[in-house]
């Protein structure tokens, strides 16, 4: 255990000499923990129960948030819910990040792109794109993590939308929360 913190704390200060790691908060459910900077602030919604496939867990950004789903008029009469990020346009410098439940019949982690990796003990796969499907957020790129659960067809999908200056350290940031990632229940 000691080890896996002394890990994390040398990729949270970056490469920089005498760089101090940033202060770490911690989020909590009963589902998942990890840590993360606490310049970095939480958000949690509930879906509307009318929309379908959005099961979000958490969202964490550098800047403030709002509720990530809108009613808008529908064509020929009524409403409709859609849901996607809780900001409309990354700062420089922005990081919004989205954990989310996920499941599709027969989706299997092998077929997902990216780099093999292990998340809180569980397979998952890492794929970084720029600038990915954060552009439309002004992000200059999306780093997409979808972990194994142990249901059949089910995952947890991380998606990470980062802009510049300071990529790589944003990265770094990134890498060592999912290291501190641990699930409490499936």
């Amino acid at each position: 255990m000691l080890a896996v913190v002394a890990g994390s704390l040398a990729v949270w200060s970056g490469a920089a000499p005498g760089a101090k790691p940033p202060r770490l908060a911690t989020y909590r459910n009963s589902f998942v923990t990890f840590q993360y900077p606490a310049a970095w602030s939480p958000s949690v919604w509930d879906a509307p129960r009318q929309v379908l496939h959005f099961h979000p867990i958490v969202y964490l950004s550098t800047q403030p948030t709002h509720n990530p789903c809108r009613t808008l008029p529908a064509a020929g009469g009524g409403t409709s819910i859609t849901c996607g990020w809780p900001i409309d346009r990354l700062a420089p410098g922005g990081v919004v990040i989205r954990w989310e439940y996920q499941g599709s019949p027969s989706a299997l982690l092998g077929d997902f792109p990216g780099l093999s990796t292990r998340v809180g003990g569980r397979n998952a796969k890492l794929l970084t794109r720029r600038p990915g499907d954060c552009r439309d957020l002004g992000a200059d790129e999306t780093i997409s993590v979808a972990i194994a659960r142990p249901m059949p067809s089910n995952w947890t999908a991380v998606d990470a939308c980062l802009r510049g200056p300071n990529l790589a350290a944003h990265e770094r940031q990134l890498r060592a929360l999912l290291a501190s990632t641990r699930f409490l229940a499936p």
